[in-house]
């Protein structure tokens, strides 16, 4: 009889002895490099773990898994109005990446529709506050508004936004034909004005030229073979040769 218990003995430890182990092997788990495990015991925050192997008391604790890796959301198109009062479309690309796994888990519900959520409210809010010459010519100043703007409200999620851009910029078409007339007039006057200057310039150097000449009046002459020589180059030409101011001056004195 006193066998007979042994071996009943004997055979009851190794049940509990398999049930343990299991158990223990079961509190072990694994994370890749950009996973992090927010660990609950009995409900309350333990703590976060993670990469690699970890390990929990068994039916005692558990973990929700969170991925760190940013994360790229292209925003849907906002319609909105503009600081000086032009209805405009608009969307923009986020990046973004969990910073602080606790707040992620704990504090919001669903944080990547609450992140999309706050940015599209954000870009609507940037668009309202800036006119339509400063999203058109001064964009990187937009975005680094609209960073700010949503960087504020992210912090509290555990979340950083890594770059936020507008990307599309959608405008009335009569607005458009307004730009393009504002656009061409103002290359039209810069050309103005440049042609003015080359022709200040040369003025500028044909007076130079002129008192050169006056002051050395055989350089006249010189000039007068060049041209000369120039208008020769072309064919079935019809040269008239003027006599020189020289030759008038010397006949009229021997004349006297």
């Amino acid at each position: 009889m006193t066998v007979s218990n042994a071996s009943l003995g004997g055979v009851l430890i190794i049940p509990v002895l398999l049930v343990l182990l299991v158990t223990f092997f079961r509190g072990f788990g694994i994370n890749q490099e950009y996973q992090r495990a927010v660990v609950y015991r009995l409900g309350r925050l333990k703590g976060v773990k993670g990469p690699g192997v970890f390990w929990m008391i068994p039916w005692l604790e558990r973990f929700v898994r969170v991925d760190i890796r940013t994360i790229t959301v292209s925003l849907a198109t906002q319609e909105t109005i503009t600081k000086d009062g032009l209805a405009v479309k608009v969307n923009a690309t986020l990046w973004y990446q969990v910073t602080d796994p606790r707040l992620a888990v704990n504090a919001v519900i669903n944080r990547d529709d609450a992140i999309l959520q706050a940015a599209e409210t954000a870009l609507r809010d940037t668009i309202g506050q800036h006119a339509l010459d400063d999203l058109l010519k001064d964009r990187m100043s937009v975005n680094a508004k609209l960073m700010d703007l949503l960087s504020r409200g992210a912090a509290k999620w555990g979340i950083e936004i890594d770059a936020v851009e507008i990307r599309d910029l959608d405008i009335p078409e009569t607005m458009q034909r307004a730009l393009a007339r504002e656009a061409e007039a103002s290359r039209e006057a810069r050309a103005r004005l440049i042609k003015a200057q080359g022709e200040e310039v040369a003025a500028a150097t044909l007076v130079r030229a002129a008192e050169a000449i006056a002051a050395a009046p055989g350089a006249l002459e010189l000039r007068r073979l060049q041209t000369l020589t120039e208008i020769g180059a072309e064919h079935n030409s019809t040269i008239i040769v003027a006599m020189p101011m020289e030759l008038l001056s010397l006949g009229k004195r021997a004349s006297d």
